[in-house]
């Protein structure tokens, strides 16, 4: 099969020819239709997470999957042959991703399925940046009319989650240089966005619009000290990149540090409110399994939303 792979890291990403993956117990062989470029894709072939996690080579990368069930492993449950599917990949070792034409996962975590109303494309781009985004806001609970600041609201995570804050009836301030950016972020909801610079004085243009300080931040982006400097005492924050609480001196401050759990409750409710229309994936561009790497490019530009890829 087709697959995007690394034979070593830090390493350009290249398309090549690898065997096709066969479930072993309890997994399900998945046709991909759509897969998506995520920062943890990125870091992986940046050779970032070479001391954290065991590396396969040649390396198959990518979290995202949506396609059709090929076939299923001995003891695998729940799902059949033919059967709309999307997830995240949720291995303890790196090499077997999505971002080829066949992936296995296991049956029980990190798979869902496809519900009427959620396209193949929103699924192939939605398991790992909504996960994170779900649980990133349902750790920080928004209550209706208090304010979060989400940095990093321009990507893939934080445009899902300005759309689940604003759901919720909170005030949303979100990180985004004037122009396209913001054009973007407000873009995203029908409810007002609050919009600041991170280019420029980010703590005066909060404190602007928050004087006590702010209810709840997302740390998807920039300095984690310096946004948990700007929540009010009981304030609340969540961060992806792994800021901890031991490194926030604040009093009465709350440090949720967020490992996204895809699990098949999670994967349900996202894929329903997608399907309801009450969450929209931001998918900006796609691009064919062939030129993944010019995704990979892109998203280290810093590209708005989602960057989907179609891998048959």
């Amino acid at each position: 099969m087709r697959a995007v792979t690394l034979n070593s890291v830090p390493e350009t990403p290249a398309v090549t020819e690898v065997p096709a993956p066969r479930p072993e117990a309890g997994e399900v062989l998945v046709r991909v239709a759509v897969s998506s470029i995520n920062g943890f894709d990125a870091s992986t072939a940046a050779g970032y997470l070479q001391q954290m996690m065991e590396h396969r080579y040649p390396l198959v990368l990518g979290k995202d999957f949506a396609g059709t069930v090929e076939a299923l492993g001995k003891g695998a449950e729940g799902f059949t042959v033919g059967q709309a599917v999307f997830g995240v990949v949720m291995k303890p070792f790196l090499g077997t991703g999505s971002l080829a034409q066949y992936v296995t996962v296991p049956a029980g975590y990190g798979i869902a399925p496809i519900p009427e109303g959620l396209t193949v494309q929103e699924a192939g781009a939605l398991g790992v940046a909504g996960t994170a985004a779900l649980d990133s806001i349902t750790a920080v609970a928004p209550a209706e009319g208090e304010t979060v600041l989400i940095s990093g609201a321009t990507g893939g995570v934080g445009a899902l989650a300005v759309q689940l804050a604003a759901a919720r009836g909170a005030r949303v301030v979100a990180t985004a240089r004037p122009g396209a950016e913001a054009d973007f972020v407000t873009g995203l909801t029908e409810a007002k966005v609050h919009l600041v610079d991170f280019s420029g004085d980010l703590p005066a243009q909060v404190r602007a619009l928050a004087p006590a300080g702010v209810d709840a931040v997302l740390h998807l982006a920039g300095d984690g000290l310096q946004l948990a400097n700007l929540l009010r005492p009981g304030g609340r924050l969540a961060s992806t990149l792994g800021l901890t609480p031991d490194a926030v001196q604040g009093p009465d401050v709350t440090v949720h540090t967020i490992m996204a759990d895809p699990n098949p409750q999670t994967l349900a409710v996202l894929a329903e409110q997608v399907a309801s229309g009450t969450l929209r994936v931001p998918v900006t561009a796609t691009y064919p399994l062939e030129r993944a790497p010019e995704a990979f490019a892109a998203f280290g530009a810093g590209t708005l939303g989602k960057l989907a890829v179609t891998c048959s």
